[in-house]
């Protein structure tokens, strides 16, 4: 028995392929510009956001867990650092720290503001960890961009690093860290995990730092035109 395909059936098709496709391009752009604004080649942003996006899979190397580090157990809870969503986004703030040669009283005014403001946005949830619900999880880039900003107005070339580093390592300890301790408590009968930058390139860690980056160049963008930085 044969079904008649219509018209109506190849496009709603088509558009099922063609939506998810240009979605992750989307995406892919804002992740790229974002990295070039903090002075990496087309191709080093390219490697870094898949690298971190192939360990939101489970790799293991020789028995090894590479992808979720194991930090250590409390009671039911097992600790785990995201090598994607948390460890790289470290990496590369300290990078940059050396790279650019941010002075450090300006990164920790930036990490003090984005952690104040991402313990108040975000709570422990037993079966889902860390959280912050839309729109308050936007506010840590909002802040790490503006921050980045009034500080590095006269030398705005340090500001999209700035808002990287300030944005990645205030949620990983506002969020993560300053509420690690209140998710551990939640008593639980089974055995789960609680990862770090466990949601990796969709993780509010890796996203803030993305969001800081392309706010600054928004708001930023007369002054790079003028530079004749694109």
């Amino acid at each position: 028995m044969f079904t008649l395909v219509t018209l109506t059936d190849i496009g709603l098709w088509i558009f099922y392929i063609i939506i998810p496709i240009l979605v992750f391009y989307f995406v892919y752009l804002i992740f790229t510009k974002a990295f070039r604004y903090m002075g990496f080649t087309t191709v080093e942003a390219i490697i870094i956001v898949f690298i971190s996006f192939l360990f939101g899979f489970e790799i293991i190397i020789f028995g090894i867990n590479i992808s979720n580090i194991y930090l250590f157990s409390y009671e039911n809870w097992i600790v785990a650092i995201n090598m994607g969503g948390a460890i790289i986004p470290i990496i590369l703030s300290i990078y940059l720290i050396i790279k650019k040669k941010i002075p450090l009283k300006k990164i920790l005014i930036g990490i003090s503001i984005v952690t104040i403001i991402s313990y108040f946005v975000t709570h422990p949830v037993p079966d889902k960890g860390i959280v912050a619900y839309f729109p308050y999880w936007l506010l840590p880039g909002f802040f790490a961009s503006l921050t980045s900003i009034f500080l590095s107005w006269k030398n705005f070339i340090k500001a999209a690093p700035l808002a990287y580093i300030s944005g990645t390592i205030g949620v990983l300890i506002g969020a993560d860290f300053l509420h690690l301790w209140e998710l551990l408590n939640f008593q639980i009968n089974t055995s789960r995990s609680a990862v770090l930058g466990g949601a990796v390139v969709f993780d509010m860690i890796f996203i803030t730092g993305i969001l800081a980056v392309i706010l600054d160049g928004l708001i930023m963008f007369r002054k790079r035109e003028k530079a004749g930085i694109s």
